[in-house]
């Protein structure tokens, strides 16, 4: 039978290779979901510029609903697997934080009337009522996306998925559950709460259809 080559460490050549295909497989996954987050989070970033824009506000809430929908989607694969642990200990310079501000107003602008709502501040540790916003909760959303974009964009997908990873557990993915609810629940009145006769003429319309 011939010899088995050996490496230093007592390994062989096919344990050597089967190790290099593991982190090819798991190189792969992760920019997968790196290129998941990425998409969703541009698609999430381009809808709330639209709905601040006012460009459509009779779909503002639909819109809004999808895309916190898709992002949390996303997120939820981040928050489940295993902590990404970046090279470097430390974060690269990305330049400023962009000035949100603005965007913030023009949301609350659109959502007069609809944007505040109270909240439960943490349900695992008791029943305190604290007071949020969607505006609020949709532009600190789109913040921790673009930070994350922004790292992505220039080749660094390891930190883009840390801190995409982080900013969920710690911050976006709280506001971007608590905003789901209510736009759903925004959702339900506005689609639900009808004059009886309104509703009666829609119940024959289906039956007689």
């Amino acid at each position: 039978m011939p010899d088995v080559p050996t490496q230093q460490d007592g390994s062989t050549d096919a344990d050597a290779a089967a190790v290099d295909v593991e982190l090819a497989a798991e190189a792969a996954d992760l920019l997968s979901v790196a290129r998941t987050v990425a998409d969703e989070g541009r698609s999430y970033l381009s809808t709330v510029t639209e709905v601040a824009s006012g460009a459509n506000p009779d779909a503002a809430i639909p819109l809004l609903l999808l895309a916190v929908s898709d992002l949390l989607a996303a997120g939820a694969r981040l928050g489940a697997m295993l902590d990404v642990v970046p090279p470097e200990r430390f974060e690269p310079d990305i330049g400023p934080e962009p000035d949100v501000e603005a965007l913030r107003l023009a949301l609350a602008n659109m959502l007069e009337g609809l944007d505040e709502y109270p909240e439960i501040v943490d349900p695992v540790l008791g029943p305190e009522i604290g007071t949020s916003s969607l505006s609020g909760d949709l532009v600190s959303i789109a913040g921790a996306v673009d930070q994350g974009l922004r790292h992505f964009e220039d080749g660094r997908v390891l930190e883009a998925l840390w801190w995409w990873q982080f900013s969920y557990l710690s911050s976006w993915g709280e506001r971007a559950s608590g905003a789901l609810r209510v736009l759903q629940v925004l959702l339900g009145h506005l689609r639900l709460d009808v004059d009886d006769d309104v509703a009666a003429e829609a119940e024959y319309d289906a039956i007689q259809g």
